[in-house]
Parts: structure tokens; sequence; C-alpha cells
């Protein structure tokens, strides 16, 4: 696996190789990141942005983003092989000043400390597939209006997974690839 684009293009990133991780393949990664930073309709400005990445494994995604110029991404995740993948990726890239490693379950992100008060560009929402409610995540992520009102959330699922978004978003573009379904969220203002 490697960084795709941005300062830290091509590098090589540890991955995790067992059953309990479901890694972002790079084609699709490639994707969602040509897709915010080229479409008119779901375009993202990575310079100085603030990204959360919830169920955030090796922290590929996110890595990206930082090599594409974030000031921050806030990584949650809580199974500890990934997270330690996770650091020694962070550690390789020396952007430890531009992370923040939350050994923490997605479903209770609203409870960190210091994401009180911030304005995310992106939030990067890639839970297992067999995962049915993310209907939590999403209404938590409005009730606090962590989003600016140009942010986004990227929502990475099985192609046949059927979920609910809820009242407060609407459905910005979709797209699928393989088994994965891509779905880019707005909040409704």
């Amino acid at each position: 696996m490697r960084i795709i684009g941005g300062s830290f293009k091509g590098i090589k990133i540890f991955e995790a190789f067992d059953k309990n991780t479901r890694p972002l393949r790079d084609l699709v990664k490639e994707s969602i990141l040509n897709i915010l930073e080229y479409s008119k309709d779901s375009k993202i400005n990575f310079n100085n942005s603030l990204i959360l990445d919830l169920f955030s494994g090796t922290g590929s995604f996110g890595l990206e983003c930082i090599s594409r110029g974030a000031a921050k991404v806030y990584f949650f995740e809580n199974y500890n092989q990934s997270i330690e993948i996770l650091n020694k990726n962070i550690k390789k890239l020396k952007c430890e000043n531009k992370a923040s490693v939350f050994n923490q379950n997605a479903f209770n992100f609203f409870e960190n400390k210091e994401l009180k008060n911030k304005k995310l560009d992106l939030i990067f929402l890639d839970p297992p597939y067999k995962e049915e409610n993310i209907k939590v995540i999403l209404e938590n992520i409005a009730k606090l209006k962590l989003l600016k009102k140009s942010g986004l959330i990227v929502l990475h699922r099985h192609k046949k997974t059927k979920d609910d978004f809820g009242k407060n978003y609407t459905i910005n573009r979709s797209a699928k690839y393989g088994i994965s379904k891509i779905i880019f969220l707005k909040l409704i203002n």
C-alpha cells in the first residue's frame, strides 16, 4: 500500500494482514480523493483542512489527506493491532504534529474533548460492512454541528447495504467500485 498523492506520494505505508481489518483499496481511495479534489459538487480544499477519520484502521485515508495538506486529522480506531500500525505509519511519515490518534470506539467520538467546538471540512466514515447502526454517528455529527457549511461526509459501505441517514442529510453523490459503495453526504442547513 502506498500514498497516492501529495507530499508523501509513492511512500509505502504499513498495512494490516489479518481478517479483522478490511483495508480501503487504493482504487477506491484514489477515486474518492479525485472526486473530493476535482469535482464541482463535492470539492474539498485539503490545505489547512480539519478531518475526522472514523473507523480509521491503519489510517491510509487520513494519511492521504495529510499528504495533500490537511492541518489535522483526528483518527478514531479501537482495534489495537490497527492502532499500532497507524502509529507506525504516522511515525514513518513524520507527521505526528498533524495527527491525533484515539484508541476509542468510533461511536463515542462525540465524547472527545479535542473535537469540542471544531468545524470540520471532511469526515470519512468507514465502518465494518456488517455495522448497521451508523445513523447514530450521523445524528451526533448533526447535533454537534461538527461540519463546516461546505463540509462533506464520505461513507464507505458494501454496495448492497441499505442505510438510513436520517433527516439531516442529503446524498450529494454516490458511486460503486466492485463490492464497495461510496456515498457523499451533505448536511441540510
